[in-house]
């Protein structure tokens, strides 16, 4: 970091997508860095009462040699989304929501019990297999045509698709008490906590890599 280019003056979004392990910092720090990527990171700060120079120095502190970066290319980076995140959120959505909803039943009497989580993880599973599918099938293969594509690209849709899928997760943390385990938690209940704060990360690292990486190419073509 230096006086030239303070951290508090750019966009959050901006910062995700150019300092590796920048997402890891700003989910300590809780603040959003996908679907409110657009906010200046001193203003994001202010709002949320918290110290920019703690922000901007753990920042500073963070080594980029630790995270691997995303392809840069586009259809590459398409490939890393559908690998590490599409196929992944297919695979792990049905358990979490078996295991949400056998939590809620044994433990309907814990003062601390997820109530609604299950209905939450069902409601994301829906929207996210409508979203994965049109930006599979329609979006995502008119990207990689690159100089070829057509002069519209639903982008503007996607980004409020993704809007609420961070209502979503929002709430899912809310319920979930920020997925902090009550003392004797069951191994199921550990295994939910753990599994759904994995697929909340995996989430906003995808929409993360969309709108502040992806989407920003294409944008032009929106106007036609």
């Amino acid at each position: 970091m230096t006086t030239e280019d303070p951290f508090r003056s750019r966009t959050i979004g901006e910062i995700a997508a150019t300092l590796p392990g920048a997402t890891a910092a700003f989910r300590k720090f809780k603040l959003d860095f996908c679907c409110g990527g657009d906010a200046i990171l001193a203003e994001a700060v202010r709002k949320r009462g918290l110290d920019i120079t703690a922000v901007e120095e753990a920042l500073a502190a963070l080594d980029p040699s630790d995270s691997a970066p995303a392809p840069e290319a586009t259809g590459a980076l398409i490939d890393h989304i559908l690998s590490h995140y599409h196929e992944i959120h297919r695979r792990e959505l049905p358990e979490l929501i078996r295991l949400a909803r056998k939590v809620e039943a044994v433990h309907a009497g814990h003062p601390e019990a997820p109530r609604g989580l299950a209905n939450t993880l069902d409601a994301l599973q829906a929207e996210l297999e409508e979203h994965m599918h049109n930006e599979e099938t329609k979006l995502f293969p008119l990207m990689r045509q690159q100089d070829g594509a057509p002069t519209q690209l639903p982008v503007t849709q996607m980004r409020h698709d993704h809007d609420r899928h961070g209502e979503l997760l929002r709430h899912m943390e809310t319920v979930a008490n920020g997925f902090v385990l009550p003392e004797g938690a069951c191994r199921s209940w550990q295994a939910l906590y753990a599994g759904t704060g994995k697929l909340v990360d995996d989430v906003m690292q995808d929409i993360h890599l969309e709108n502040n990486v992806l989407f920003p190419r294409f944008e032009h073509l929106e106007s036609g």
